[in-house]
């Protein structure tokens, strides 16, 4: 029999878990500081290795304020201790939250359902859509499974692809040489609403010769259990995927739309402690706006890979010549873990060229930096985070995907939405150059900005309150799914 709320008079209890990476923790965040906004109780569960970097970041006593009706509580992850400054690798992390995430998560939901607990029952369950394990455990209390979906619709329809590349014999790739003889460059034209795509633009966890690839049958899993969901919700706005979506709305269970969450986060007016409560799991740089304050509008090209991707130190040199030679002022953030194997050291004749012009910096408030009157370009890694805030900053792109759907979100840059640039992920200093000063002084650059403008308009139009059709949908979600 399933589990019977104690009243229903209560106050909606909403348990939000992201899956354990920053990328995925910020839009979570935001959306459960939406939710409290319309009355929600929130239990907020990260893991015990990021809820402990969380604390070192932002201050041990940064919680300490929050009102009772928001709460961080926390589960292992399954995974021995590592760095705390570097991000966990991801299909370890995949294996490790699906094999052992599970049955931890249902003793603290039996905790929050104590009688002798002074929080209101647990009424409804938003997990990321790849911690799909938490479907288990809503089913058993009978209460609303829902999965948010962190992905570009596009990323997400990119996964649902996987099976049938893998019935088709396309995947996995027959030899290594696949990989640079042109296989990936082949369209796909079975797949309705991606129209001229490429193997290669697909999520890139299928570049593998390996049948056994976990990320492949992670990702196979993950997009089947996702039809079982309640809902699904995802952090776009409808006017942006269109087409994807509607191909997605023929397979899912109803789509919520509510992006950007920036918008809709900034709209609600919350406790002093929650408005002010971030998700950072590096120390950020506070000189970083006070640097763009200095300079002229449009003038500084943002650089930030996120925070997963990893680089060479062969492939480092490469952009900080290529930066160096392309004459544009910049902010570059290189975080601790960014190099592969080494500390980041970059070439002197590049610090003596750039010391004028340029400024390093470890971490920074990216929402704050890309929306900075002074930031006319970002050099990104093409996460769907960084893709939709430079979206809704009117900012163009020169896009490096490292990895997972950044590929796609890519691919729809710079060939649907007209405000990217894609560099070859062999990445050369002589191309860097050219695409970062085309980006901010050339004429593709000027007709990217003015498309991202008009992106920027339609993003500000889809989250108007009470009226776009993402704020509509947030109260869809509410009324119709979390408190049916």
């Amino acid at each position: 029999m399933g589990y019977i709320p104690k009243l229903l008079t209560e106050k909606p209890h909403a348990v939000c878990i992201p899956y354990p990476a920053q990328g995925h923790i910020n839009p979570m965040l935001k959306l459960a500081k939406l939710l409290h906004h319309n009355g929600f109780h929130i239990t907020f569960v990260n893991t015990e290795f990021n809820h402990n970097r969380l604390l070192e970041s932002r201050g041990a006593d940064e919680l300490d304020c929050l009102p009772s009706s928001f709460q961080f509580k926390t589960i292992p992850d399954g995974l021995p201790p590592t760095d705390p400054n570097a991000t966990q690798d991801i299909s370890s992390l995949c294996e490790s939250t699906t094999t052992h995430c599970l049955a931890p998560f249902r003793d603290l939901l039996a905790k929050l359902n104590n009688d002798s607990s002074h929080d209101p029952p647990v009424s409804c369950i938003i997990s990321d859509g790849i911690m799909s394990f938490t479907l288990s455990a809503a089913e058993e209390l009978a209460i609303p499974r829902v999965l948010f979906w962190t992905t570009s619709a596009c990323g997400l329809y990119g996964y649902f692809q996987y099976r049938k590349l893998l019935e088709k014999g396309i995947v996995p790739l027959k030899e290594a040489s696949y990989l640079t003889n042109g296989y990936l460059d082949q369209v796909l034209d079975w797949i309705p609403g991606m129209k001229g795509i490429r193997l290669k633009d697909l999520p890139s966890f299928l570049r593998t010769t390996n049948p056994d690839e976990f990320l492949v049958h992670f990702a196979v899993s993950e997009t089947d259990r996702a039809r079982k969901a309640s809902a699904i919700i995802l952090n776009t706005f409808e006017e942006l995927e269109l087409d994807v979506l509607k191909a997605l709305s023929l397979i899912l269970p109803p789509i919520f739309c509510i992006g950007p969450l920036q918008f809709l986060e900034h709209q609600v007016t919350t406790d002093e402690s929650l408005s002010i409560l971030g998700s950072n799991l590096w120390k950020e740089d506070p000189e970083c706006i006070e640097w763009l304050d200095s300079k002229e509008v449009n003038s500084v090209v943002y650089v930030n890979f996120g925070s997963i991707t990893v680089m060479s130190p062969e492939q480092l040199g490469e952009f900080a010549l290529g930066l160096a030679n392309s004459k544009q002022t910049f902010l570059w953030i290189i975080r601790p873990d960014l190099v592969t194997g080494d500390s980041a050291i970059l070439p002197p004749e590049f610090l003596e060229e750039t010391k004028e012009r340029g400024l390093l910096a470890r971490w920074c408030p990216q929402e704050q930096v890309i929306n900075h009157p002074s930031v006319g370009g970002f050099l990104t890694h093409n996460g769907w985070n960084s893709t939709l805030e430079s979206i809704s900053s009117g900012v163009p792109m020169v896009c490096w995907p490292f990895f997972a759907e950044q590929q796609t979100n890519c691919w729809y840059c710079c060939t649907q939405w007209g405000i990217g640039m894609e560099i070859n992920s062999d990445v050369q200093r002589d191309e860097v150059e050219r695409l970062v000063r085309e980006l901010m002084v050339g004429k593709k650059g000027l007709e990217m900005k003015k498309k991202a403008v008009e992106w920027k308009k339609k993003a500000e139009d889809a989250a108007k309150k009470d009226e776009g059709s993402s704020s509509k949908n947030v109260q869809k979600l509410i009324h119709h799914v979390l408190i049916p």
